[in-house]
């Protein structure tokens, strides 16, 4: 048991585990904006572009109907629908999500791009020295003929 405790530390511990804590709360916060937003900007003006006063909010399809006791008023906590217009919030929630995400993510690789570009105009370009030409290499037997003919060649 101590070494699976031991391990788990460890697992958490690392640098990504703690990234990835981070991206989630932050994450929770921003689906909070955005939710915030749908629901009270976005959602009252498509229903004012509706014309009606509850709009996608009162978009629903019964399968069946429960009314309130002795009033025509539908009973919605015992009635089974369709509730399109929590369907179409969440779908502008999404939407939203991917797209600040979606601008989010093409700067950061902007940003890359800039410094990486930055960095190979400030690197200075060094060039390689040149390399002497390396001597042949002669085989002894070749210098001692070589020797040879001279000698041969003075002597006569």
């Amino acid at each position: 048991m101590k070494k699976f405790f031991k391990e788990f530390k460890q697992f958490i511990s690392k640098g990504n585990v703690l990234d990835m804590a981070v991206g989630v709360i932050i994450g929770g916060a921003f689906s909070a904006i955005v939710t915030a937003l749908t629901n009270n900007i976005l959602m009252p003006c498509i229903n004012w572009i509706l014309g009606g006063e509850d709009g996608l909010q009162g978009a629903y399809t019964f399968l069946t109907k429960k009314y309130v006791e002795g009033t025509t008023e539908i009973d919605l906590a015992s009635s089974i629908y369709i509730d399109w217009g929590a369907f179409i919030t969440a779908i502008i929630n999404f939407l939203l999500i991917a797209l600040v995400l979606f601008i989010i993510i093409k700067m950061i690789n902007g940003a890359k791009n800039r410094m990486e570009a930055m960095k190979k105009k400030n690197e200075p370009v060094i060039e390689p020295e040149p390399q002497p030409e390396p001597e042949p290499v002669v085989d002894e037997h070749v210098e001692l003929l070589k020797e040879i003919r001279d000698l041969l060649k003075k002597d006569k």
